[in-house]
């Protein structure tokens, strides 16, 4: 059972930048992060295999949000910058024992209890 605390949200304005954290209580093949806003379904946004750093990105984030990684720490970042009122949603850190190219929510083991994320016009 992997435990997974997720912190780092909150309220900014557009074109702003918020650093997201997600520490597990043991390591992962892979660490991902999803969104959800209210009446939309669950979205992929970033993965990233722990053992060989390599990451994966969404559309609608690429060149905007980084997903990085501490693995002395077990702990998955992903900083978010040029934000947009699009971008509001409530964050969701998941990890899977899965590898590779990971963008199915039902492809990850464990998740977070989520941290909200609001980006004012």
């Amino acid at each position: 059972q992997v435990q997974l605390v997720e912190s780092g949200g909150g309220s900014v304005q557009a074109g702003g930048s918020l650093r997201l954290s997600c520490a597990a209580s043991a390591r992962s093949n892979t660490m991902g992060w999803f969104r959800q806003a209210p009446g939309k379904e669950r979205e992929w946004v970033a993965t990233i295999l722990t053992f060989s750093g390599n990451t994966h990105y969404g559309d609608s984030v690429k060149g905007r949000f980084t997903i990085s990684q501490d693995n002395a720490k077990n702990t998955a970042y992903l900083q978010m910058n040029s934000l947009k009122p699009e971008d509001t949603a409530m964050y969701f850190c998941a990890a899977s024992s899965r590898t590779g190219y990971i963008y199915r929510w039902d492809d990850y083991n464990y998740w977070g209890q989520g941290t909200q994320v609001t980006v004012s016009s």
